[in-house]
């Protein structure tokens, strides 16, 4: 984290206007396949700093295949190399995890164990038709509750160990996750066992055990393996949004997936999710999502678009754009924590009232349990 804390204050002390437009732009390009990268804005611009906002926000390679996209716009000097290096490093991580994620895919099998896989390069096979256009450095795997233990149990008898700072009552309990790690050599692989998918702070879908009994099987490698379904998809990449912001995080790989994901979808098929959240407490949640993709991607003109326009309605598209993806300017008028969870609760006092108390249960929890070098 010190690392892009030191990232922040660089970009902060930069401005980095004219290199957030020129990503944003590309973001677009990628999107829109009557564009072309000519159309790109090529200003006098710090590759750096153009480099580490792709980077921060995990779309360099979104940005790397808007500017291939014939015909070959301008682009800085230097910026498709490293876009280039950028992606051969994600086919190296990715595929290293497609491959833990099949060892264990079969022991969790072998054990009986109801699971689903979340997010990673199945995701973005699915969503974008390559399995290395964002860095995973985890396996993510959801169980129930009460198959929590026992998933652990199995991973550990393929070498994982739950890692330090992820013992405490904190994790467990509060958000309800912990990491495992496996150390072979110099390699290490990472597990992140969740049976909760959101972090106390920002609503909590009300069913999630649902996300397993909806779960479609995805052929790899001669195999296939569990996944959360297409609405799962685009909603977790929603709460994914949702946690970025509580958290001032960049999330501008996220809002894609946001983007990638309604895009697939029929407006039969939207008006179905729209009553899906709302049933797991979290349209709301959906609509801040999609209400993000638009000021970054540019608007849809969905039914999906048109019901996001009223979310965080006092927050100006121009805020909400460099909330997403530059959280680190100085500038930015955050709104305070508890006013974006009473949006995202509906504004029904009993739910706020309740995630509120679990939030501020989680924050004692954490001041007493955490010890300060594991934070």
């Amino acid at each position: 984290m010190a690392l892009q804390e030191g990232t922040f204050e660089r970009l902060r002390a930069a401005g980095c206007a004219d290199e957030v437009a020129y990503v944003q732009a590309c973001l677009r390009l990628f999107f829109n396949s009557e564009a072309s990268a000519s159309t790109a804005p090529a200003p006098a611009i710090s590759v750096a700093n153009v480099c580490d906002i792709a980077r921060l926000n995990k779309v360099a390679t979104f940005v790397l295949k808007a500017l291939l996209r014939p015909p070959a716009g301008e682009t800085p000097p230097g910026l498709l190399e490293w876009l280039d290096t950028y992606r051969r490093r994600t086919i190296a991580m990715n595929s290293s995890g497609i491959m833990d994620s099949m060892a264990i895919d079969k022991a969790l099998r072998d054990r009986r164990i109801d699971f689903v896989f979340l997010k990673g390069p199945f995701q973005q096979q699915l969503l974008y038709g390559d399995h290395f256009m964002k860095p995973s450095g985890d396996v993510d795997i959801l169980v129930s509750p009460a198959g929590f233990f026992k998933a652990r149990d199995a991973l550990r008898s393929i070498g994982y160990e739950v890692a330090g700072k992820s013992r405490s009552v904190w994790w467990v309990r509060f958000l309800g996750e912990q990491h495992m790690v496996r150390r072979q050599g110099l390699k290490s692989s990472t597990v992140d066992l969740h049976y909760r998918l959101q972090q106390p702070g920002s609503p909590s879908p009300r069913d999630t055990d649902g996300f397993l009994r909806r779960k479609r099987s995805l052929a790899i490698a001669g195999s296939s393996v569990p996944f959360i379904s297409a609405s799962d998809t685009l909603l977790l990449s929603c709460i994914s949004v949702a946690k970025a912001l509580f958290n001032r995080e960049p999330c501008a790989g996220y809002v894609c997936d946001i983007r990638a994901a309604a895009s697939r979808l029929s407006e039969a098929e939207q008006q179905n999710v729209l009553d899906y959240a709302a049933e797991q407490g979290l349209a709301d949640t959906l609509l801040l999502g999609l209400r993000a993709a638009d000021v970054l991607l540019g608007g849809a003109g969905t039914l999906l678009s048109d019901r996001a326009t009223r979310i965080l309605s006092r927050i100006g598209n121009e805020d909400l754009f460099h909330m997403v993806i530059a959280p680190w300017l100085s500038s930015l008028k955050w709104p305070q924590r508890r006013t974006v969870l009473w949006e995202l609760c509906g504004r029904e006092p009993v739910r706020y009232l309740t995630e509120a108390g679990w939030a501020a249960s989680a924050d004692l929890s954490r001041r007493i349990f955490e010890r300060p070098e594991s934070q």
